[in-house]
C-alpha cells in the first residue's frame, strides 16, 4: 500500500531510515528513486510497496537482475540482453550456444534463492558512458555494449548486485533479501529486440513475490491455467490443429467447425436485430487499394503479397478497404445513415514465427467486423448502441466484469481539431450516460481517431483485451466516400470501425479456457452422450439416440465394448453437458439414468423431462446446465 509523507526529510538521512518495513523504493518530488537516496529538504515523498502496481515493478525488476545474476554465475560465458517486468512475473534474454534445459532452470532457482539468502545489495554507479561501454566491453558484453552506445546523455545509471553489474534506471529494492519467494517458470526462444532477422536469444520467465502464501496461490493458479489451456483442451475434445505445414493457421476439426458455426449464427441474429447488413470482401486486392488505404506504408511487412499477371496482389490483413468500396459503390444519401456493414473476414497477417501461439496469435484468422457509416452527431447513438452489444454479448458466456478504456488523440493524427473533439466528446457522452467506469489513455488512440477497448476477466482472474469501437476520419477521405446532404451538399461519413468478438480463433480460445472446455449445452459439439451397459441395450440406446436426434439434439451413442467406467470417463473428458446410462432397470423402469456436467452421480427422469429441460437449455442459452 502506498504510504505518503509530506514531512521533509532530514538533511543526510537516507530514505530507508524513514520507510515502512514493506518499502521497496520511493517516490520524490514525481521520480522514482532508490531508499538509499537522500532526499532535499521539505520535498513530497511517497514510499513505494509491493502491494501496489509501481512498487510491484520495482520489485520484480530487481527479481529479473537477481535472475540474471544466478544465470552469470552458473553460466558466465551467456550473454545477457534485457529483462522487464511483465504481467505476474518477469523475464530475461541470454545469448546462448545451447538452450536451457529444465535442469537448467532448476540449477537458476537454486542458485537465485542462495543469493536471497546472502542479502546482497542493490548498488547504483553514476558512470560516464565512455567508461561503462569500457567496461561492458571488456566483460564481453556486446548486446550491453549496444545498449548504452543507444543512450542519450553523458553519463549512465548503472546497478551492481553481487559480481552482476548492468545497465539500468532503476530504481531497485534495497537488496536480494527483499525477494523473499520466487520461481523460476520456464524458457523459450526469443530475438534480440524482437527482430526475427536478428540474434536468436533463449528468454527465461519467472515470477516473485513478497511472501510464499501469494507465490503458492499463483502456481495454483498456473497449475489450473494448464488444464484449462487452450491447446490441451483442443487436442483432447478434437476441436482443431495447427500443422507444421501451415504454422500459425487453423484446421477446425468437426467439433470445433461446429461451435464457430453456431457462435457465428448466434452473432448473426444479434446483429440482424440491430440492423446490420452483412457483406463478404474478395480476400486478395490489388496492390493500389493497400497504397490507398495507407497499409503499403504502415503495414508492408505484416501483409503477404501474390503476382497475377503483370499486376500486384495483397492478401487482405483487415477488412476496412473492402467495406469502404461497397459503401462507394452506389449513390448514398444522408438518409441511408448509419449504414451498418457486417462481414466475417478470413484475414491474413506475418507473424513471427517465435510469437505464434495456438489460436491466441496466428496468421490466419476470422476478424468479426464492421464499419458504422454515420454522421458526427450520430456517433453517440451508435456507440452507446455498440456497448450495449458489448455487454449483451460478454455476459453471455459468464463475462461480467468488463474493464472499458477511452484512449485519445495521439500525437500523430489525422483529422481537424474540431472533428476530434466531437468525437472524443461523443465517445465520453455515450460511456457517462451508460455509467460505465472507464479508464482514460490520453494519447493512445489510433492515429485516424480516439477509440473504446474492452478487456474481459476470465475464471482465472486474467484479463483480456477483446472488444473495441474505433472512430475513423481518414477512410472516408482516403476512398473519397461522400453522401448527400438535405440541401444537397457532398459531405464525408464518419466510419466507426467495431469488432465485438474480435478475432474469432482468439476468443474461442479465450471461451475455451474460461470455460475448461465445458461449452454451454447450446454451444456443445456434443450434447448428450448415449451410454448403454451392456450389448443387450445397445438397441434401446439407439432408439433413444435417434429420438433426440430428431429433435434436433447432437447426440453420441457410445456403444463401443468397453468398460462402463471407460466410456463415462470418456464423456467427462470431451465435458458432455449429459450423459444418459441405459440399463436393465431404465429400460425396465422406462426412466433415464442422467448424469450433469459437473455434478456427481445420476438422477432418474423421464424422457419427456429430460428433453423439455435440454430445450430449455437450447433456449435459453445458458451459461451451465
Amino acid at each position: 500500500m502506498t504510504t505518503p509523507s509530506e514531512k521533509p526529510q532530514a538533511a543526510a538521512v537516507p530514505l530507508r531510515s524513514t520507510a515502512p518495513r514493506t518499502a521497496v523504493a520511493a517516490v520524490v518530488d514525481g521520480r522514482e528513486v532508490d531508499l538509499s537516496e537522500v532526499a532535499p529538504e521539505g520535498a513530497e515523498v511517497r514510499f513505494l510497496t509491493p502491494a501496489e502496481p509501481d512498487g510491484l515493478h520495482v520489485f520484480r525488476h530487481s527479481s529479473a537482475h537477481l535472475l540474471a545474476a544466478a544465470v552469470k554465475d552458473l553460466y558466465p560465458h551467456a550473454r545477457y540482453g534485457v529483462g522487464p517486468p511483465i504481467t505476474d512475473g518477469y523475464y530475461y534474454d541470454f545469448e546462448t550456444a545451447e538452450p536451457f534445459s529444465a535442469e537448467d532452470l532448476a540449477r537458476i532457482e537454486k542458485r537465485m534463492k542462495q543469493l536471497v539468502k546472502q542479502r546482497l545489495p542493490f548498488q547504483r554507479e553514476i558512470l560516464p558512458k565512455e567508461e561503462a561501454i569500457r567496461i561492458f566491453r571488456e566483460q564481453g558484453e556486446r548486446l550491453k555494449v549496444e545498449l548504452v552506445e543507444e543512450k542519450g546523455g553523458e553519463q549512465v545509471s548503472c546497478y551492481r548486485v553481487g559480481q552482476f553489474f548492468d545497465f539500468c534506471e532503476g530504481p531497485h529494492v534495497p537488496h536480494t533479501g527483499v525477494i523473499r519467494a520466487l520461481k523460476v517458470l520456464s524458457s523459450s526462444n526469443a530475438y534480440w529486440k524482437g527482430d526475427a532477422r536478428g540474434i536468436p536469444m533463449q528468454r527465461i520467465y519467472a515470477t516473485s513475490f513478497p511472501d510464499r502464501k501469494q507465490l503458492a496461490r499463483h502456481l495454483r493458479r498456473l497449475e489450473e491455467a494448464k488444464r484449462r489451456d487452450h491447446r490441451r483442451i483442443g487436442r483432447l475434445q478434437r476441436l482443431f490443429l495447427i500443422l507444421e505445414e501451415a504454422p500459425g493457421q487453423v484446421v477446425w476439426l468437426p467439433a470445433g467447425m461446429g461451435i464457430v458455426n453456431r457462435l457465428l449464427e448466434w452473432m448473426r441474429g444479434k446483429l440482424d436485430r440491430r440492423g446490420y447488413q452483412e457483406i463478404r470482401t474478395p480476400l486478395i486486392l490489388n496492390e493500389s487499394v493497400w497504397a490507398r488505404s495507407g497499409h503499403l506504408d504502415h503495414y508492408r511487412e505484416n501483409m503477404y503479397f501474390v503476382e497475377g499477371g503483370d499486376q500486384g496482389y495483397g492478401v487482405k490483413p483487415m477488412n476496412c478497404p473492402g467495406a469502404a468500396m461497397v459503401f462507394r459503390s452506389d449513390v448514398r444519401s444522408f438518409r441511408d445513415l448509419p449504414l451498418r456493414l457486417s462481414e466475417f473476414g478470413l484475414c491474413h497477417r506475418f507473424e513471427p514465427s517465435g510469437v505464434l501461439s495456438g489460436l491466441t496469435r496466428v496468421r490466419a484468422f476470422t476478424q468479426d467486423d464492421a464499419h458504422i457509416y454515420c454522421r458526427l452527431d450520430q456517433v453517440k447513438a451508435e456507440v452507446l448502441d455498440l456497448m450495449d452489444l458489448v455487454a449483451e454479448v460478454y455476459e453471455a458466456f459468464g463475462f461480467s466484469d468488463l474493464q472499458v478504456e477511452l484512449s485519445t488523440r495521439p500525437g500523430k493524427s489525422v483529422g481537424t481539431d474540431e472533428s476530434w473533439e466531437a468525437a472524443e466528446s461523443a465517445l465520453l457522452e455515450a460511456l457517462t450516460e451508460s455509467d460505465a467506469t472507464h479508464v482514460l489513455n490520453p494519447g493512445d488512440g489510433a492515429f485516424y481517431g480516439p477509440k473504446i477497448d474492452f478487456h474481459v476477466r476470465d475464471a482465472l482472474g486474467r484479463t483480456h483485451q477483446c472488444a473495441t469501437i474505433q472512430v475513423d476520419f481518414s477512410q472516408a477521405e482516403a476512398f473519397d466516400l461522400s453522401y448527400a446532404t438535405p440541401e444537397g451538399a457532398r459531405e464525408r461519413p464518419v466510419v466507426i470501425h467495431r469488432a465485438i468478438l474480435g478475432s474469432v480463433e482468439r476468443f474461442f480460445a479465450l471461451l475455451t479456457e474460461h470455460t475448461g472446455g465445458a461449452f454451454p449445452t447450446w454451444l456443445a459439439p456434443i450434447q448428450v452422450a448415449v451410454i448403454p451397459i451392456a450389448d443387450r441395450h445397445r438397441e434401446a440406446a439407439a432408439a433413444l439416440a435417434g429420438r433426440l436426434r430428431d429433435q434436433g439434439f447432437r447426440v453420441d451413442l457410445d456403444d463401443r465394448r468397453e468398460k462402463m467406467g471407460y466410456k463415462i470417463r470418456h464423456a467427462e473428458v470431451r465435458r458432455v453437458p449429459f450423459m444418459v446410462v441405459l440399463g436393465d432397470r431404465e429400460i425396465a423402469s422406462g426412466a433415464l439414468s442422467v448424469r450433469t456436467r459437473g455434478r456427481k452421480g445420476a438422477r432418474p427422469r423421464s424422457e419427456a423431462d429430460f428433453t423439455a429441460r435440454l430445450a430449455e437449455l437450447v433456449a435459453s442459452q445458458a451459461v451451465s446446465p
